[in-house]
């Protein structure tokens, strides 16, 4: 598990490998991964939106962004957190995410983003 905490907002995300799986004739592997986003601030926060930059070992760095996570823009009130399941695909056994979270201070209405710290996906084979 990796975690970061950025203006009072903790990230952490845990990752799981979950197979590979034939697309267009290529091989193509699939990892979980789980976030939970504590409000350790004193404020009410939302999250609006993400963006990801996606590092794949035999493909491109590409860069993805949208609104809220899963279709869900939380409120996190002081001391509660938000936990989400997701995921990617890869055509290598090996990359890395990271990004930040578009959010706002429902108090001030001030606009900021949160560190999510980079992850390693890694089929479980892949380091053998």
């Amino acid at each position: 598990m990796v975690e970061q905490i950025t203006s009072g907002i903790k990230i952490s995300v845990e990752t799981f490998f979950e197979g590979t799986f034939y697309k267009n004739y290529k091989i193509n592997f699939a990892f979980g991964y789980q976030v939970t986003i504590t409000n350790q601030s004193k404020h009410t926060v939302q999250l609006n939106a993400r963006h990801w930059t996606i590092m794949d070992a035999l493909n491109d760095t590409i860069e993805v962004e949208g609104d809220g996570v899963i279709g869900k823009k939380p409120v996190l009130n002081p001391g509660d957190s938000h936990t989400y399941n997701s995921g990617c695909l890869l055509t290598g056994p090996i990359g890395a995410m990271r990004g930040y979270y578009k959010m706002v201070n429902l108090n001030s209405t001030k606009t900021f983003n949160v560190a999510i710290p980079t992850f390693k996906l890694s089929a479980p084979y892949a380091l053998n």
